[in-house]
């Protein structure tokens, strides 16, 4: 039994909240709201945005000329999108470590090879409408946006889920399909994060950090506690482990990782990426709808259950970050994002499916015809949460990030679009 509302309701309404709060005042009082986003929480060396290019980007809201002899500054919006929205992307990542490497992983075998190709046209199909249209307009557009090519690749998977739901009824496999392909894009998109948009000159020694910090960890505090168990069936040492230090040693290793990503130029964002895969986890998963996922006890879920209401904290200040945009920013990235999104994606996921199940002869699910490829391709089209995030870190603070951010908002349309199309399609809802 599915449990997508709740799902919605716990990680996304607080998340809508924050960015219409933007959005209406940055509309208001633009000046007010860069304010409160770019305040300078704490002038030091060790963590935040690079002090010159925050006074550079920042430094005019204050009237600050200077910042002392400190090399970097936390303001309010790095303490956002690249400290607490670690924990974000650490539940995104537990979710996709579970479908790939548990035996009933959704992203296992056979079942899941259609939804992944279909997934690589739903990445495709958008780049190349972006960069293709923005080639169109001429060299200065292109050389202006060509940074946001992975901005229309994304996939919100509450709000697309959702949405699928209404446009086919929970019963009908193209919801699973569809949740397939939005786990497989958020993977995809944690890697286009990492490896095309670093933060700062890459240091890559740095990432051995994070390596040995997951290492150390899993060995420690994981795989010797089970070895000194082995052929016990009470486990007295596993037990004592996850009873009396539970996920502190991690928190702490996810620091060091942390630490070691911000240095070596990836996105901070992704710090804790290698420590999701070292905390002990249950022999298999029910999925992040699912209602018995909260009965499991391994340290993994346990942690995810005790990050739920903190991220729904998160997503509220992230949305409160990185939505407010005025509406006279609207320009060409606004409409190349969404040409992206609404025209890239359906026909991408299309054609791609239509490859993998006619020529490749992986088959379609049960129940599910060809022209279902299409709608849930528009389903896919939303999104937002992801979306923002890559724009804020594709472009510098100004006119054409703000636009960008704008065709992320208003990637909310597909939502319309989808229920037309499921109407034109004749898409027939299963409810059982």
């Amino acid at each position: 039994m599915y449990r997508v509302w709740n799902f919605v309701t716990n990680y996304s309404i607080l998340l809508i909240i924050g960015a219409l709060i933007a959005l209406v005042w940055a509309n208001i009082d633009a000046h007010s709201y860069h304010l409160l986003v770019e305040y300078p929480i704490w002038y030091n060396d060790w963590v935040g945005v690079d002090a010159a290019k925050w006074l550079k980007s920042y430094g005019k809201y204050y009237g600050v000329s200077e910042v002392g002899d400190v090399a970097k500054v936390l303001s309010a919006h790095y303490l956002v999108n690249d400290v607490l929205m670690a924990f974000f992307f650490a539940i995104a990542a537990k979710e996709v470590w579970e479908a790939v490497i548990l035996k009933n992983g959704s992203l296992r075998g056979r079942k899941a090879a259609t939804p992944l190709v279909a997934t690589a046209g739903g990445m495709f199909g958008p780049i190349a409408v972006y960069l293709g249209l923005a080639a169109f307009l001429g060299s200065d557009v292109y050389d202006a946006v060509q940074r946001g090519w992975a901005i229309p690749t994304a996939t919100d998977i509450a709000f697309s889920y959702l949405v699928g739901r209404l446009v086919f009824g929970a019963g009908h496999p193209a919801v699973r399909f569809l949740l397939l392909l939005a786990i497989a894009d958020d993977a995809a998109g944690l890697i286009i994060l990492a490896v095309f948009y670093p933060t700062g000159d890459l240091a890559p020694e740095w990432l051995l950090l994070s390596l040995f910090s997951a290492i150390a960890v899993f060995v420690v505090f994981n795989w010797f506690p089970r070895w000194l168990d082995r052929g016990n069936q009470v486990r007295p040492n596993s037990t004592w482990v996850r009873n009396k230090l539970s996920f502190w040693p991690y928190l702490v290793a996810g620091a060091l990782s942390w630490y070691g990503f911000q240095e070596s130029g990836l996105h901070p964002a992704l710090g804790l990426l290698p420590i999701v895969p070292t905390l002990p986890h249950a022999d298999r998963a029910f999925g992040i709808f699912s209602e018995a996922e909260k009965y499991l006890t391994d340290l993994l879920n346990h942690v995810e259950h005790m990050l739920k209401h903190p991220v729904e904290i998160v997503l509220f200040l992230f949305g409160l970050m990185n939505a407010g945009v005025e509406f006279s920013s609207i320009g060409p990235a606004t409409w190349l994002v969404l040409a992206g999104l609404l025209i890239g994606k359906p026909f991408g996921v299309l054609l791609f499916g239509w490859v993998a199940a006619g020529p490749m002869k992986l088959g379609l699910p049960a129940g599910m015809r060809t022209s279902d490829l299409f709608v849930i391709g528009c389903v896919a089209a939303i999104g937002f949460t992801v979306s923002l995030f890559i724009a804020s870190v594709a472009f510098e603070s100004g006119p054409v990030q703000d636009a960008a951010k704008m065709g992320a908002l208003l990637s909310f349309f597909a939502a319309v679009i989808s229920l037309v199309a499921g109407k034109l399609f004749k898409i027939e809802k299963q409810n059982n």
